[in-house]
């Protein structure tokens, strides 16, 4: 059965613009659309999660979605919204990074089923590789005027007086190549809609250009608003960088954290966005949230939802359980459960120092340990002095002045963690 997609993703605030037609063609049977996916590193990141989004409720709604992994436009680089242009990559780094985006998009769109709708996975390298340049320029670029190409936005943008870099040929071409993806996959596969973020806009268009010049057909664009932070900043970005898709990349702490931190506003919007709940579920939980916007109901709400979807419950888990070793009440044993990435982002910036492994074999008194030895504490005397307070602890657990922190303290084999007070960390390092 077909839903209305385009419904759908209007109170999600998901469209920024829609071609006329597009919808009323949705609705008379099942489509194939497609969205692009730069493959220029063997994972995607958030910034990738709103065309993902659009691609798996296309599949909900009873359409086929089809992941385009760009290996022939990822050896050119798209302008848009760009200044500067990308490096290339070889063919085997391609197919590898290739496979490895098929694998996080399996976790949105099922490329196994036997309906008609089953996600499917194309390469346009595959397509382009033995087209000439020769071939090319004759058969597409005839079909299309420099004025056409010129007036896009993201050509302007680049040769503008403004801009100090300039644009080179083959980006200039990037539209032309894209374009001629959409008429190769409609002639293909009846693929008749494209969609991407909102800057893809004029890139999508010349798709559908070429469809009417060549074809005398019809293609239809669809767009989605690029997704912003109510504070300005960058959304999709944390102070390490992008916030990936791959837990070797972003540990599912972080990547948990991120949502987890979103402001109130934010937070309405991505649940809307990053979530597969219902309008109804959705607007229950604004409505809690604003009567008690200190428990976070919307930010913990959306953190689960979208790291099930990415990583899986298990991650989730051991994500909220490292919040509340941070935040919470925990112990020495829920310490020793953590691996030793999820340990290191936990306590990021916490100051370390590095211990011998004979001093841990033959026991490190508490008293050198937080001061002569470590550095925690300035001196033997403040030592005894916190301890006597009773507040040092030894991975989570309070400790007195006749402590020896063992082998049997360490967390990973290698670390020990030291506490004076709620918030006051410290990291002894075992070399």
């Amino acid at each position: 059965m077909i839903k209305n997609f385009v419904e759908e993703l209007t109170w999600r605030g998901m469209i920024h613009t829609v071609m006329p037609g597009a919808e009323e063609h949705l609705m008379e049977s099942m489509r194939s659309a497609y969205v692009g996916f730069d493959p220029t590193a063997d994972s995607l990141h958030i910034g990738n999660l709103v065309p993902i989004m659009l691609l798996a409720h296309y599949q909900r709604c009873g359409h086929k979605p089809v992941a385009l992994v760009g290996g022939a436009t990822g050896m050119i680089g798209d302008p848009s919204g760009k200044s500067n242009e990308r490096n290339l990559l070889d063919e085997k780094t391609l197919r590898h990074n290739q496979d490895a985006i098929k694998g996080q998009l399996s976790h949105f769109l099922d490329f196994e089923s036997n309906e008609a709708n089953a996600a499917e996975l194309v390469n346009n390298y595959d397509w382009m590789k033995d087209f000439s340049f020769l071939e090319f320029i004759r058969d597409v670029g005839k079909h299309i005027t420099v004025n056409y190409m010129m007036a896009k936005d993201s050509v302007k943008n680049r040769i503008s007086s403004e801009s100090s870099e300039g644009m080179s040929f083959t980006e200039f071409t990037y539209q032309m190549v894209q374009g001629y993806d959409f008429l190769h996959l409609y002639k293909e596969k009846d693929c008749s809609i494209q969609m991407g973020g909102s800057d893809q806009w004029g890139n999508i268009t010349t798709g559908t250009e070429l469809i009417r010049r060549i074809a005398g057909g019809k293609g239809f664009a669809i767009t989605c608003p690029l997704i912003t932070k109510s504070d300005g900043s960058k959304f999709g970005k944390s102070e390490g960088g992008n916030v990936w898709l791959d837990a070797n990349r972003t540990s599912p702490y972080k990547f948990y954290q991120y949502w987890l931190n979103s402001s109130d506003e934010d937070a309405e919007k991505y649940i809307k966005i990053f979530t597969f709940l219902n309008e109804d579920d959705i607007n229950n939980l604004i409505s809690e949230h604003k009567e008690a916007p200190h428990l976070r109901v919307l930010q913990k709400r959306l953190a689960e939802e979208i790291t099930v979807m990415v990583h899986s419950q298990e991650d989730l888990d051991n994500a909220i359980k490292a919040s509340n070793i941070l935040f919470g009440k925990s112990t020495s044993d829920d310490l020793k459960t953590l691996d030793e990435k999820t340990f290191l982002d936990i306590f990021d910036g916490v100051p370390q120092t590095q211990i011998e492994q004979s001093e841990i074999d033959n026991g490190l008194d508490i008293i050198a340990a937080l001061a002569e030895k470590g550095g925690f504490l300035k001196s033997n005397g403040e030592a005894r002095r916190a301890l006597k307070e009773n507040s040092i602890s030894v991975n989570k657990e309070k400790v007195k002045d006749d402590y020896s922190i063992t082998s049997k303290d360490l967390i990973n084999n290698k670390f020990v963690l030291l506490q004076r007070g709620k918030k006051n960390y410290f990291v002894l390092q075992i070399v």
